[in-house]
């Protein structure tokens, strides 16, 4: 992952546990060439119970008469058909399928399917049963740390880490539960604590309104970026008003590409390759200000400095003021 930024396009439930809408999304990621679409597994009965309710934002965007999240969860699971229907189709758009999974049951189902990449969300960096046994299956993880303190991370690491997964293998989302983010709580700079503190790969889970603040997080250093997606904001359901549209996902992956090719190099200040056939151009010479002849002095009377830098730099001014000229020179002639 070291090599370029890695983008999640997230689904999540944005498919409104419609197949066809879910596939529709996958185009719309593969189109603005995201790396990874990511869904959700969850099995609603192991999520959450059957009196809890809405979060404050979840109440705002969904248009159901219940109160709780159960019901809510629960027309928007996606069956084991639906995952590999949709793998297949992933395969098929020539973009990489991953799912968060929510529960035991849904990580031995996301094991099963012999996923590459282990995405962990936010709500789960505290749950000690669940951050085991992802540790137990040694793949690479992504852990979200929404409404997380450094020391929820730092216990969820530890966690991670006591079976034999590395922290090589592990990267550190920088996150912010609230949909949509206020830009006064992203507390970007986190993002670069973060990776000081536990030496971890670290991007960023984005949930603010508009595409500026990813790219800022790209230029910090994220190497990870993680975005939800949506056909149209105005969608019932939970997380559609916090997405991008694909137009704006698309403009997003533009800008990180470039972004991340702006923030290349060695970070050593030189002149590049691009920039050398200018120099003699921008740059000036010492050159006679007026006719100069032989055995004549040089002074701040008779010389000046002028474009092309093809002659003597004038930041040796003060070893030529005072030479005696060994030839005649013209006005503009370079010494």
């Amino acid at each position: 992952m070291k090599n370029k930024v890695i983008i999640i396009a997230e689904a999540g439930v944005n498919h409104n546990g419609d197949l066809d809408l879910a596939k529709k999304l996958i185009d719309a990621a593969s189109e603005a060439k995201a790396d990874y679409i990511k869904f959700q597994t969850f099995k609603t009965e192991n999520l959450v119970t059957e009196i809890a309710e809405k979060s404050h934002y979840q109440k705002l965007r969904t248009n159901s008469i219940s109160a709780t999240q159960f019901d809510m969860l629960q027309s928007l699971e996606l069956s084991h058909e639906n995952h590999t229907e949709l793998i297949k189709y992933c395969n098929k758009k020539n973009i990489k399928f991953l799912s968060s999974g929510f529960d035991l049951e849904s990580i031995d189902f996301l094991e099963s399917l012999n996923m590459d990449l282990f995405k962990i969300p936010s709500g789960e960096i505290t749950n000690f049963p669940y951050l085991k046994k992802i540790s137990s299956l040694n793949k690479p993880v992504v852990l979200s740390t929404g409404m997380a303190s450094i020391n929820d991370i730092e216990n969820a690491l530890n966690v991670l880490t006591s079976n034999s997964l590395t922290l090589d293998k592990i990267s550190v989302l920088h996150c912010n539960t609230s949909y949509p983010t206020p830009l006064k709580d992203v507390n970007l700079k986190a993002m670069n604590y973060i990776s000081e503190k536990f030496n971890v790969n670290v991007g960023y889970s984005d949930h603010t309104l508009g595409i500026e603040v990813p790219i800022a997080a790209v230029a910090l250093g994220a190497i990870i970026i993680e975005k939800h997606l949506t056909l149209d904001r105005q969608m019932p359901g939970p997380d559609h008003f916090a997405s991008l549209e694909p137009n704006e996902f698309s403009r997003m992956v533009s800008a990180i590409n470039n972004i991340s090719l702006a923030c290349k190099g060695s970070g050593i200040k030189e002149p590049t390759e691009s920039e050398l056939k200018n120099i003699n151009s921008a740059r000036k010479s010492i050159v006679a200000k007026k006719d100069i002849e032989k055995g004549e002095l040089f002074s701040e009377n008779n010389l000046t400095t002028k474009r092309p830098g093809l002659g003597i730099s004038p930041m040796n001014w003060e070893e030529i003021i005072g030479k005696l000229s060994k030839k005649k020179y013209k006005k503009n002639d370079l010494i």
